[in-house]
């Protein structure tokens, strides 16, 4: 069925309202993160964590939506919390954010430290950490939320999930790593 709706004009009937939206939203979050400047250029190793916290969420959406996205096109993807692949997918995905979010801890602060940030390495390590794996947890729910909407609307996964996604993680990567930060700095 979805293979049907694989038109020019169905794809940019779909995606044009959408990314108008998403478009909105990402003038939302450019009007957050404005908010936290004087944060931001205070403690040079937040500065470090901003856009590399929010592409890395956005990967790590793009990852879980295009294999969910893969594994429904080929009919073997059930919404069930049984489900093992979803579990599998999501594992993966918790798993390689704690990787790289301890990484980014560790360089955020090295470069932070050589720009002449105060912050502790602890400080930085708890605030990546912390608000890394939260934001994890909720690309999961948003991807696994994106494609099983995209899919009972009946548009193709592939157009829509992914720039739904990053745009959604882009926001709330901001306001999680900014939550973290006040319980974490103050």
């Amino acid at each position: 069925m979805i293979l049907e709706q694989w038109t020019v004009r169905g794809i940019v009937t779909t995606m044009v309202p959408l990314l108008a939206i998403l478009s909105i939203l990402q003038m939302v979050s450019g009007t957050v993160l404005e908010t936290f400047e004087d944060q931001l250029l205070a403690n040079p190793s937040l500065l470090i964590l901003v856009p590399v916290m929010i592409g890395t969420a956005g990967n790590l959406g793009s990852i879980m939506c295009s294999r969910l996205s893969t594994q429904l096109h080929l009919g073997t993807l059930e919404f069930t919390p049984e489900n093992r692949a979803i579990r599998s997918n999501a594992g993966a995905v918790i798993g390689l954010a704690a990787t790289v979010f301890v990484l980014l801890g560790l360089g955020a602060w090295s470069i932070g430290r050589a720009l002449g940030g105060t912050l502790a390495l602890w400080e930085v390590m708890l605030i990546s950490v912390i608000s890394g794996m939260l934001l994890a947890v909720f690309v999961v729910v948003v991807s696994l939320g994106a494609v099983w909407a995209s899919f009972r609307l009946g548009h193709d996964p592939d157009d829509t999930t992914i720039p739904v996604v990053t745009n959604v993680c882009d926001i709330t990567g901001v306001l999680i790593l900014f939550g973290v930060v006040a319980v974490v700095l103050y």
